[in-house]
């Protein structure tokens, strides 16, 4: 059973460092993004703080094109120009880009690559939680493939198929191997493995704007 989802929100994003850079030119900008700093600004004044504040910052005009949750870590590219985001911006819409995401889980999962095909929707009395749903939810695809065992924790790289919210923390958890450290869906001796959420997007390809030429950036895991 999961804990009742907390009535407040305590945002404390790592400053240390501040922005991390791995590649900039006249069209993109990608950056690692470290665990426990938002994407994008929320409403509140108090979640001003995010990866897209940083970047304009340092970048006038930087656009987002995708995100990662708060906990997880890893790689996002924002578009420097107009032009930039709509043709990277189609290729997340249409499918065509590539990400791979490096997650440590709860058990020794048996097989060595799965897939796991389970409808998504948000848990309306748990919001943002999101939970299995096979009325309402929408179609979500997820490929697995084990890296390594030891000592009852499996590491495995994660394929998103499909984009949902949340979509590798629930799925994951639905095999019966939760991400470490997931304050939102492990509970017990998975929740207090790691102190933060063990799951980072390690590599993005995707056909840069200026050419057309396909590119990939990747990101070891810092766990």
């Amino acid at each position: 059973m999961l804990a009742p989802m907390p009535k407040t929100f305590h945002y404390a994003p790592p400053r240390d460092p501040w922005l991390v850079i791995l590649h900039e030119d006249d069209d993109i900008v990608v950056f690692d993004k470290p665990s426990g700093l938002l994407s994008v600004p929320g409403k509140d004044p108090a979640l001003a703080d995010s990866l897209q504040t940083r970047a304009l910052e340092r970048f006038p005009g930087a656009g987002t094109i995708h995100r990662l949750d708060k906990d997880t870590s890893g790689l996002i590219v924002m578009a420097r120009h107009k032009a930039a985001h709509g043709h990277i911006g189609k290729q997340f819409e249409n499918r065509q880009t590539s990400k791979t995401y490096i997650a440590r889980v709860w058990g020794e999962v048996a097989e060595d690559e799965g897939l796991v095909d389970l409808p998504l929707a948000t848990d309306w009395e748990n919001k943002p939680r999101q939970r299995v749903d096979y009325e309402r939810g929408r179609a979500s695809q997820s490929r697995w493939q084990v890296i390594g065992r030891e000592n009852g924790i499996t590491k495995v790289a994660l394929t998103p198929i499909t984009g949902r919210t949340h979509q590798l923390r629930v799925h994951m958890k639905e095999i019966g191997h939760p991400i470490l450290g997931d304050q939102f869906y492990a509970t017990g001796d998975a929740l207090a493995a790691a102190d933060r959420l063990q799951l980072h997007a390690s590599e993005l390809g995707f056909r840069h704007p200026t050419g057309g030429a396909p590119v990939v950036f990747r990101s070891d895991p810092p766990f």
